[in-house]
This record gives structure tokens, C-alpha cells and sequence, in this order.
């Protein structure tokens, strides 16, 4: 695949330098703002579907006047996060030999 060029951003010296000074170390500008471009691409995307959802699920209650309550909605989101939490500590808990 071939690559291709963003086009270039004129900033004020203060922001470059900014910009500069939190660059990891071995970091090159060009990496910070490729990696900065996709993250915001990624969190547009995410943005886009969770209205998309939210839009077919306040239509969904318009026309049929049902509605999951907050309580129940709340309590799966925190065991859907419970169970996240358990999956991320079994994953970086140290094996026995």
C-alpha cells in the first residue's frame, strides 16, 4: 500500500516547542502525530457508533414508550467491568512454576 502525506499544520513556536519537550524518548514529532491522528480517528469512529446507537435506541422508545431502567442498565455495566477487571489481572498475574 502506498503511503501518503497529511498536510502540513503551521503552529505557534510556543505549541512546537511544547510539543517537543513531551516526546518519549527515541519518539520522532512525526510519530507523536501519526499516532495522535489515529487516536483521534478511532475516538471519532467510536463517537459516530455510540450516537448512531443511542439515535436508534431513543427511536426505539419513541415508538414503542418501553425502556430498560438506569439501575438495571448501571448494574451490567459494572459486572461487564468487573468481569474486564478479573480478565486484565488473571492476564498480568505472574504464572506458577
Amino acid at each position: 500500500m502506498k503511503t501518503a502525506i497529511l498536510p502540513q499544520v503551521r503552529v505557534e513556536p510556543q505549541l512546537r516547542a511544547e510539543l517537543e519537550a513531551v516526546l518519549r524518548e527515541g519518539e520522532t514529532l512525526s510519530q507523536f502525530l501519526e499516532a495522535t491522528v489515529r487516536q483521534a480517528v478511532d475516538y471519532r469512529r467510536m463517537q459516530t457508533e455510540f450516537d448512531a446507537r443511542a439515535d436508534a435506541a431513543w427511536s426505539r422508545f419513541q415508538q414503542t414508550g418501553t425502556a430498560v431502567p438506569a439501575s438495571e442498565v448501571v448494574a451490567e455495566m459494572r459486572e461487564r467491568l468487573e468481569a474486564k477487571r478479573r480478565e486484565l489481572q488473571d492476564k498480568h498475574r505472574p504464572t506458577k512454576a
